[in-house]
């Protein structure tokens, strides 16, 4: 399209490197506790945007994403900054959905950082996270990447020290978890003595005290119902991987190595399984990234992103 600005960025996955659920919450949702981190596993996103009197989002193969995250991420920003244009997207999705990686949460944050930039307006970080919460709970955290420790729904984020870079691989086994059932699941285990427990270990696990041990509490429902997914953690762990554990409610599965030959020796040995080599992406990794991707239209390196565009 003549006169459009174009980009293509890439919408990071995420893994938990720790998730704890305390309590049920007054508002219908659960209180946790959690360690986001952001992985080199992406989905591909072209964007195309050309200022016009009318509005327009057009999304190829809309079926790709539950309920047009990515739509409505677009339709908040364009009407939050009051900027017409015609906006045309294609998602290119390599982040297994429904696993717990993220990826249609990331996919929503990619729009909400990139059509500021394109469109030639502005939005503060606090902005974006209005936007962001309306749509879904994880998706603040990609507003932000690298890693950090949720609270609350797990909107609520401080960062926290880069770990150190492992090589490590990823599975997803394609085994449907129901986040609605283990969360039922695990309310009828909450207790007062395991809240307080749940909080100690968390604290102790993020101040590196050393008598903290990285757990998801979804593992224990998630391995209940589906024994596939606790021998495929075995496996992992059997392989050499130090950590290795499921990621949200599941179902993915990842497992850090010491060595990238031992990481390469566990790729190779799940076969045809859906399995990915990933990394940890920093948040200064994850800036970069997007001041690459989106260069030719910014105006300095701010975070988030400025347009060249504005007025």
């Amino acid at each position: 399209m003549s006169g459009a600005r174009r980009a293509r960025v890439r919408a990071l996955a995420k893994i938990n490197l720790d998730l704890r659920v305390v309590a049920r919450r007054t508002d219908g949702y659960h209180e946790l506790r959690t360690i986001f981190q952001t992985v080199s596993l992406a989905d591909t996103i072209d964007l195309a945007f050309t200022p016009a009197r009318r509005t327009s989002i057009e999304l190829a193969d809309t079926e790709a994403i539950p309920d047009n995250l990515v739509i409505k991420a677009a339709s908040g920003v364009l009407s939050r900054m009051g900027i017409r244009g015609r906006l045309e997207m294609q998602l290119h999705k390599r982040i297994p959905m429904g696993a717990g990686l993220g990826g249609g949460s990331s996919d929503a944050a990619a729009i909400l950082l990139a059509l500021p930039v394109l469109a030639g307006g502005v939005l503060s970080l606090e902005q974006l996270w209005g936007i962001a919460q309306e749509l879904g709970s994880d998706i603040t955290f990609f507003l932000l990447g690298g890693t950090a420790a949720g609270i609350g729904r797990g909107t609520e984020l401080f960062p926290l020290p880069d770990r150190p870079a492992r090589p490590g691989i990823l599975v997803a086994p394609g085994v449907h978890v129901s986040t609605a059932e283990a969360y039922r699941a695990l309310s009828s285990r909450l207790t007062p003595e395991s809240q307080q427990n749940t909080l100690f270990g968390f604290q102790s696990l993020v101040w590196g005290s050393g008598q903290g041990c990285a757990v998801n509490d979804f593992e224990a429902v998630a391995f209940h119902q589906h024994p596939d997914l606790a021998a495929l953690k075995k496996k992992l762990m059997r392989l050499g991987a130090d950590p290795a554990m499921m990621t949200g409610s599941g179902s993915a599965l990842y497992g850090f190595f010491r060595t990238r030959a031992e990481a390469a020796r566990a790729l190779e040995s799940f076969g045809k399984e859906t399995a990915f080599a990933i990394s940890l992406i920093s948040r200064a990794s994850y800036q970069s990234l997007w001041w690459r991707a989106l260069k030719p239209h910014m105006s300095g390196k701010l975070w988030p992103p400025r347009s060249r565009y504005m007025r």
